[in-house]
């Protein structure tokens, strides 16, 4: 098959599993372009990047994120192609058909840059809701063919929806084929905001399992728990949550470290909160490191310490992937009844969940969890289980494909899907 993806960045150092996904997809022998409007910026590049040399099969559409640098660079976008079909480029400006992705000009760079593609695929697969919705808008101006497959992470069911409204999916859910949130807990949402529930089936993000080798995780030689959270550094990972009760536990006399890796706007606030706690010397950011490197650091942690919250412009987590990756180590966890969190840590079981910014209840799982190391391998390998079951890539790829076949050997402009669990046998 043949099979475009529509992603908001690309490569990015903290979305591993669209690169799991499209990698996957290749060796299994379906050709795939990547459309993008960007990549994160970071010198890091996860060695996959180079090993199927997907900056060859990128596209940068290359919007600006403010309105007026876009209306500024309309003249470096290649508008020759509209040559071909010259309505797409009234259509790409009719805002009252298209809302908000005509006013932003979203559909005008993303239409001048296909429009030089071969455009028909067998699947168009979009990360994130705001591209399912431009997908089936480039495909209904006749930019581009195939069926649309969107996939749900978070801030999308969240934060997007609380922005702009309710009914900003509907032309989505009318449209599109298939919706694929990464949680339960995300299928409900989706059901709440009026989209087909035969056309939705959960799909979680996926690990390559054979890249983490588990290791029961014992009481340190030298007394001293080292505690991990990887996360970019905005206000829904709830990091200062996280540092506030490393902190209490280091001024009740816990022998504890806490390596945070990552980076983002909110960097130098995290580090002032740092210092003022007076904890600079056991509580350290790393900024951003590679795949390997990560994996070198979780294999060094004991406790994995995940304190998401809803932000206060209502952005969500879906499921971190480090907190399936941490899981497939062997790590127990420490973290929020956030999103779809509890579907991945069961509480007491692999784990701990307390509630959304509560600092004295993190910093009591966490002291209960360190005083115990007698838990920490029967806690690891329960999650290493959970995840197994439900988050192999290789499976969860093999069920894409599934879906894929599915929709393409379809007449049906919305195809009702069949059951997760036939697609799981």
């Amino acid at each position: 098959m043949k099979i475009a993806f529509f992603v908001d960045r690309f490569p990015a150092l903290s979305e591993t599993f669209i690169l799991n996904q499209i990698t996957g997809l290749i060796d299994r022998g379906h050709e795939v372009d990547i459309y993008a409007d960007r990549s994160d910026g970071s010198t890091k590049v996860h060695p996959d990047v180079d090993k199927y040399n997907l900056l060859e099969k990128t596209t940068y559409v290359g919007k600006p994120d403010h309105r007026v640098w876009r209306l500024l660079k309309i003249a470096q976008l290649p508008l020759w192609n509209f040559v071909k079909q010259p309505a797409a480029l009234l259509q790409a400006l009719n805002v009252k058909r298209y809302g908000k992705q005509a006013s932003s000009l979203t559909l005008l760079y993303s239409a001048a840059h296909m429009l030089g593609k071969d455009r028909k695929y067998d699947i168009i697969q979009t990360h994130f809701g705001p591209n399912g919705l431009e997908a089936v808008f480039l495909r209904e101006m006749g930019v581009i063919q195939g069926k649309i497959a969107t996939q749900f992470h978070g801030y999308d069911l969240s934060e997007y929806v609380q922005r702009y409204g309710r009914e900003i999916y509907r032309e989505l859910f009318k449209q599109g084929n298939v919706f694929l949130p990464i949680s339960h807990h995300m299928k409900s949402r989706l059901i709440e905001l009026g989209c087909d529930k035969n056309r939705i089936n959960v799909h979680h993000v996926g690990v390559e399992l054979e890249r983490f080798n588990f290791t029961p995780r014992t009481q340190p030689i030298d007394g001293v728990t080292q505690l991990i959270t990887i996360a970019r550094f905005v206000e829904k990972k709830g990091l200062e949550y996280g540092i506030r009760a490393v902190a209490a536990l280091i001024k009740a006399g816990i022998n504890v470290t806490y390596s945070i890796v990552g980076d983002g706007d909110r960097r130098q606030a995290l580090q002032a909160l740092i210092d003022s706690l007076g904890v600079g010397d056991r509580i350290k950011l790393l900024g951003w490191k590679p795949q390997p490197e990560v994996i070198q650091l979780l294999n060094q942690s004991h406790i994995m310490l995940v304190p998401s919250v809803t932000s206060h412009s209502g952005d969500q987590e879906g499921i971190p992937t480090v907190l399936i990756e941490a899981a497939m180590l062997g790590l127990p966890v420490v973290s929020t009844e956030h999103s779809g969190i509890p579907e991945v840590v069961h509480h007491e079981i692999s784990g701990f969940l307390v509630p959304e910014r509560d600092v004295d209840a993190l910093a009591e799982q966490l002291g209960y969890l360190i005083q115990h190391p007698e838990l920490w391998a029967e806690m690891g390998r329960s999650g290493r289980s959970i995840v197994e079951e439900q988050f192999d890539i290789d499976r969860l790829n093999t069920q894409l494909i599934a879906i894929y076949t599915d929709l393409v050997h379809s007449n049906l402009k919305s195809t009702v899907m069949l059951s997760a669990s036939s697609y799981a046998n």
